[in-house]
């Protein structure tokens, strides 16, 4: 009785097969079909070595980040679970140095800046004002309108993988920004200033940060407008806070310093080439999207040559028509 079952199974399944009414979709693997007397038995060949396999996201940090990176607040952080290590990655540390180095400039500039021990510690106080508070509270408030597009272009930061609550960001954002206006306070009592000037321009570079990243006007939308602001807000203010510290802004100071945050707009066109997919899904205009990078990359450069050639003429024209006046 089997051997008779056998042969018709087998003479159906050729005329099945002569007569094409079997037919295998392409994207199904071919399956070899053998009877038996007890069992029915199917085995799916073996996959195709050239088949294309699915790979993980090519934006992914390296498994073995640097944790180096991640307190610096830059590409190639280690993950971490630490909420103070992650608020520290959200001030991005390496961003404080050009301004702790315009609070040097300024007070170089004023002439009276002396190395005792009251200066020194007032130049550390308008440091860690610029620096860890004011800049701290500038990349995390950055960082948190950024969250859509750092969802596209680095979905493993601290806010869009949810490494950080929105209660803590916007707690460090306000812890930042007073600490820091609380400070340029102090230091305008410590230098016997009558007008607070130092706290006015914690204040107006507080409120130029804010507008540079949050709706309505984001200036960042705009490549030219944005990039200059971000510039003289890492050139301009420092250095006039420097300076105010220990003497009197003056009008050829102001426009140095305005001529230099034209270079910074040249140096804030770096930033944004890390940057093109997500802006240019979220409609932001960075310069890169706008003229496209390699354009940019010539705008970057002529930025910031043609701003050094501008400056070191200016100087040498001062210099030139009064031989008695300091340069810096």
């Amino acid at each position: 009785m089997s051997s008779v079952l056998n042969t018709v199974l087998s003479t159906r399944l050729s005329n099945v097969k002569s007569t094409n009414r079997v037919r295998t979709r392409p994207v199904l693997s071919t399956v070899s079909v053998s009877f038996s007397r007890r069992r029915l038995t199917v085995r799916a060949q073996e996959p195709n070595a050239n088949e294309v396999k699915p790979q993980a996201p090519d934006k992914a940090p390296a498994a073995s980040g640097s944790s180096f990176n991640q307190l610096l607040g830059i590409k190639g952080a280690a993950q971490e679970t630490n909420k103070w290590k992650i608020r520290l990655q959200l001030t991005k540390p390496v961003t404080w140095p050009p301004l702790i180095w315009g609070i040097v400039c300024g007070a170089a500039a004023s002439g009276n800046f002396h190395w005792n021990v009251e200066d020194v510690a007032k130049s550390i106080v308008c440091m860690i004002m610029s620096g860890p508070c004011l800049t701290g509270y500038t990349q995390t408030i950055n960082d948190w309108y950024d969250r859509e597009i750092d969802a596209i272009n680095e979905p493993y930061r601290p806010i869009p993988s949810g490494a950080i609550s929105e209660n803590e960001v916007i707690t460090q954002i306000w812890v930042l920004l007073l600490a820091g206006l609380g400070l340029a306070g102090l230091l305008d009592v410590w230098a016997g200033h009558d007008f607070p000037t130092i706290f006015w321009l914690a204040v107006g570079g507080s409120l130029l940060s804010y507008i540079y990243s949050a709706p309505p006007l984001k200036l960042k939308q705009n490549g030219w407008i944005g990039n200059f602001a971000l510039g003289a807000s890492y050139i301009s203010l420092p250095w006039w806070a420097g300076q105010a510290l220990f003497g009197t802004l003056t009008p050829d100071i102001i426009v140095l310093t305005l001529l230099y945050s034209i270079a910074g707009l040249g140096i804030a066109i770096v930033n944004d080439f890390k940057s093109v997919e997500g802006d240019r899904a979220m409609g932001l205009q960075s310069l890169p999207v706008a003229f496209g990078p390699e354009t940019a990359k010539w705008i970057c450069v002529g930025a910031i040559d043609i701003t050094q050639i501008s400056v070191a003429g200016q100087m040498s024209l001062m210099h030139k028509f009064s031989p008695d006046k300091h340069c810096f």
